[in-house]
């Protein structure tokens, strides 16, 4: 790629990160380091969603090359590459309208990387200058080389032509910048908010604690499970609930389903891939999502008792039913784009308020076990003076 098509491609690149980045100097907020940390979690969810968008339209080669589009910075310039393409396959994975799509989500992604890199420099100068706690650049550091890591996935997505392990990868990496981010924006929200009383003990808190990393743990599982499911296109293989093709248990072919490396619809052999490899793609993620749902929802009720945890226990359980009811339309719908966009949306809020709870419960689990220090071993009173 000529270097005059990167200069181009990193200049939009700055134009989409300038509208972000002047919203946060010019706002009233007098801590527009916090600001900048939340802006970059609202823009990576979108960046998510969008994603799933460009997943779910099949737009993900709509561009066949990477960084650019046929060598060039964006579509205006390939399209009559984009137009030969078309012609000789009207339905294929490149149209101008997918071409598009490809292209702006790919410019978002260039633009929170734009982002992350301000969030790193500030975090550095404000430490130089004050050495803060709350500024401290190893964390925006991470996250950049997090983004980075991210980026190299974005490309090898394009590259290797779709392949399952690695749009799964991606998208896996696209839903821990969110985490990352959001434990980050809850730590600059606690290192500035005043402190709510805990009243639960440090045991009660300590087991809110473990189910709530729990639940996270068992959330990526079925992200990942989600993502195998939709890179495989395997979301229909089941057009009835609870049961599957009239089974409670259907017949699976587990071995070439779950077979990490290999290509888009085949088997690790090169061969079409079985319909049942399919169903048991569907199968695994399905059921599984009923044990999310299950200890999530636990964890939500455990929570729920506490002033501090309640408004976000509160929110978990009402999108976790809302994607256990959107799942269920998909199927019924027979996967209506709108509707598996939600779904893919609601995966990622559920990502971000479970990582508000484990931070919130880490946070207050901390200030429990001091209060009970400071109650079994209080200061001693000042000597008096005769």
């Amino acid at each position: 790629m000529q270097t005059a098509t990167l200069a181009q491609m990193g200049v939009t690149a700055l134009l989409v990160a300038m509208l972000p980045l002047a919203l946060v100097w010019t706002s009233s907020d007098a801590n527009k380091y916090r600001k900048l940390v939340w802006v970059c979690v609202f823009l990576t969810f979108d960046l998510i969603v969008f994603g799933a968008f460009t997943r779910l339209t099949d737009s993900g080669l709509g561009c066949p090359d990477w960084p650019g589009c046929y060598g060039l910075a964006n579509p205006f310039l390939a399209h009559e590459e984009i137009k030969a393409a078309e012609a000789l396959l009207p339905g294929g994975p490149v149209t101008v309208l997918k071409a598009w799509i490809e292209m702006i989500h790919r410019y978002l992604a260039m633009g929170i990387g734009v982002l992350t890199v301000a969030l790193m420099v500030q975090s550095w100068r404000l430490w130089r200058r004050a050495h803060q706690a709350e500024y401290a650049p190893a964390f925006p550091t991470f996250l950049f080389l997090f983004v980075c890591l991210q980026g190299a996935f974005g490309a090898w997505t394009v590259t290797l032509k779709l392949q399952p392990v690695i749009v799964t990868i991606h998208l896996l990496l696209g839903m821990g910048l969110l985490a990352l981010l959001t434990w980050y924006g809850g730590r600059q929200d606690h290192l500035h908010a005043p402190v709510r009383a805990v009243t639960a003990s440090p045991p009660a808190m300590r087991n809110i604690r473990l189910l709530a990393g729990c639940s996270l743990a068992l959330l990526f599982v079925q992200l990942a499970l989600g993502g195998w499911t939709s890179t495989n296109y395997a979301t229909l293989a089941c057009t009835d609930f609870p049961l599957c093709g009239g089974k409670l248990v259907p017949a699976m072919d587990f071995e070439h389903g779950f077979t990490l490396w290999r290509e888009l619809g085949k088997t690790a052999a090169g061969h079409y891939l079985p319909f049942a490899a399919l169903t048991a793609i569907h199968w695994v993620h399905r059921n599984f999502a009923l044990l999310v749902v299950l200890v999530a929802g636990y964890t939500c009720y455990r929570a729920w008792g506490h002033a501090a945890l309640y408004l976000t226990a509160r929110r978990i359980a009402i999108v976790l039913a809302l994607q256990a009811a959107t799942g269920i339309a998909t199927i019924y719908l027979n996967f209506p784009l709108a509707l598996a966009v939600l779904h893919n949306a609601g995966a990622a809020l559920l990502v971000l308020l479970l990582t508000m709870l484990n931070y919130r419960a880490k946070f207050q689990y901390e200030i429990a076990q001091k209060a009970a220090a400071s109650a079994v071993y209080p200061q001693a009173s000042p000597a008096r003076h005769h």
